[in-house]
């Protein structure tokens, strides 16, 4: 098959869920022969035309001048430029700024759109921002020949909100299983004495939820808060926790290898995804034995179960960190290293998906002779 997959900023990942994804999909497609080509930002830091077999197609991406609004130009170029290729299947990741232009979708390739969160939900949004993304998400809904949900919370919302069936693939994770002490000495950090928090730095991640606990609970053990944080939320958590010189601010660490390791060798692992589907970073916590507490949410307990201690505000969190350590719980994090190995792997959500191209491919081709 010939395939596309739109709606990320390209790979090799420099972003986050979506690029993860996009990256080790497309290399599995490719060792599997098929023809496959990711459309890449035109300022994303690879700029070669090729990485690990697949096709790379950078477009103009204005992002960095316009913002928000530059996302649209970026789908716009890569829709108009898939017009040029034949392809034979084109994966939509997400809807936010390319739904508007499914007017413009190629006719030949079956159009199969992984349908991601309930972005109207994000509170970084402005009440018009939310209104135009319910009807982005509706359009996706109704436009797309196939849906693919990545939770069952967002599969059940999609039949309910939509009367549209959807697959439900989740995303996965590579089983962690060689630790290496040796990175922590570059974030000044000693086995099992620091905690972490990885995520965008918006507000409906509950960093400032976790920090705020943190803080209350008189724990003066280092976090390290990995992520990207000059935003506008990260500048304010920076300066409302500047005293506290025991949260440290890292900024994004894109090397999974150091991402394993450190969240291998923490004691307390923090989730405060509280919007969307089933969290990439979450699996990757699994799979690298993290000790997770897990802000209280359906999408978070439909993959954690009872592996997890949850909390819903700051004083949860400050009871959970001073009651808890992660030597008194390794059976949850074994279980849900053992979810990763038996149900969120790499190669079976790369397989699931690939067979669930070749079933839309088929059903369409059947429709059309029909």
């Amino acid at each position: 098959m010939k395939i596309a997959i739109v709606g990320t900023r390209g790979i090799p990942n420099h972003y986050s869920g979506f690029e993860q994804f996009a990256e080790y999909f497309s290399v599995y497609l490719a060792e599997k022969g098929h023809d496959v080509y990711v459309y890449n930002s035109h300022n994303h830091p690879y700029q070669e035309k090729t990485f690990k077999g697949v096709n790379l197609i950078h477009k103009h991406d204005p992002e960095y001048k316009y913002g928000t609004f530059g996302q649209f130009i970026y789908d716009y170029n890569c829709i108009k430029d898939s017009h040029k290729h034949n392809f034979d299947v084109l994966l939509q990741l997400g809807y936010t700024s390319n739904s508007v232009w499914f007017f413009m979708l190629p006719k030949k390739p079956v159009t199969i759109t992984n349908m991601d969160g309930l972005e109207w939900k994000r509170s970084k949004y402005s009440k018009p921002v939310q209104q135009f993304l319910k009807f982005a998400e509706r359009l996706a809904a109704v436009s797309s020949d196939f849906l693919v949900a990545d939770s069952l919370g967002i599969q059940s919302f999609l039949k309910k909100k939509y009367n549209k069936d959807s697959c439900y693939i989740p995303y996965g994770a590579h089983p962690f299983n060689n630790p290496d002490d040796s990175i922590l000495k570059d974030y000044n950090v000693e086995k099992g004495n620091y905690h972490m928090i990885i995520a965008r730095f918006e507000p409906e991640n509950n960093i400032d939820m976790v920090l705020q606990g943190i803080v209350e609970s008189g724990d003066k053990t280092t976090i390290l808060v990995v992520g990207t944080h000059t935003t506008k939320h990260g500048e304010y958590l920076k300066a409302k926790y500047k005293e506290h010189t025991h949260i440290r601010f890292t900024g994004g660490i894109f090397n999974i290898s150091f991402l394993n390791n450190l969240r291998y060798y923490s004691n307390l692992y923090f989730h405060g995804h509280s919007v969307g589907g089933t969290n990439p970073s979450l699996l990757e916590a699994m799979a690298s034995r993290a000790f997770i507490l897990a802000h209280n949410n359906d999408f978070n307990r439909g993959i954690l179960k009872d592996n997890s201690y949850y909390f819903s505000n700051s004083a949860e969190v400050a009871s959970l960190v001073s009651s808890l350590k992660k030597e008194d719980n390794l059976h949850m994090v074994e279980n849900n290293y053992n979810a990763i190995v038996q149900d969120f792997n790499w190669d079976k959500v790369n397989g699931q998906y690939l067979q669930f191209f070749e079933e839309c491919l088929a059903e369409k081709n059947r429709a059309h002779a029909g």
